[in-house]
């Protein structure tokens, strides 16, 4: 089996078409040519994404893993919301146990209403989760 070689050069200017003869006799295909000027319209900066809710970058920095905080903090939305409860008393409820937004802050409303789609990608997750189940159970007892 072959393999291909490439290589890449670095140009001053354009090379005359005595050079690209020479190359292609030696065996060589060109393959791409990278066109590059000065803009006086930067390109703005890539969009980075931010680490959703309930994760954070692992110590290799190649994935991500559970937050253990933040999930506790997911759980007790999930556990207001499911009580039908307005999204102020959710706010008030994970202020009341000590969680803060990642910027640190008390929870509001708006907070809450922003991590909805989190909570909703991360239901089965937590409604399967062994926490959800010893809460619940916990809650029932409560109840009678």
């Amino acid at each position: 089996m072959s393999h291909s070689e490439r290589i890449r050069e670095t140009v001053s200017g354009i090379p005359d078409p005595d050079y690209f003869a020479q190359r292609a006799a030696a065996g060589w295909v060109l393959v791409g040519l990278t066109w590059e000027r000065q803009s006086e319209h930067p390109q703005p900066p890539p969009r980075l994404h931010e680490v959703p809710f309930g994760f954070r970058i692992a110590p290799d920095c190649g994935h991500l893993e559970e937050h253990p905080d933040e999930k506790r903090a997911l759980t007790a939305m999930m556990e207001v919301i499911v009580e039908d409860r307005p999204l102020s008393e959710v706010a008030g409820e994970l202020n009341s146990r000590g969680f803060r937004t990642r910027a640190g802050s008390a929870w509001t409303p708006v907070d809450v209403f922003q991590l909805l789609p989190r909570l909703v990608e991360n239901g089965p997750s937590i409604f399967g989760s062994t926490e959800w189940h010893a809460l619940k159970q916990r809650s029932a007892a409560e109840s009678h």
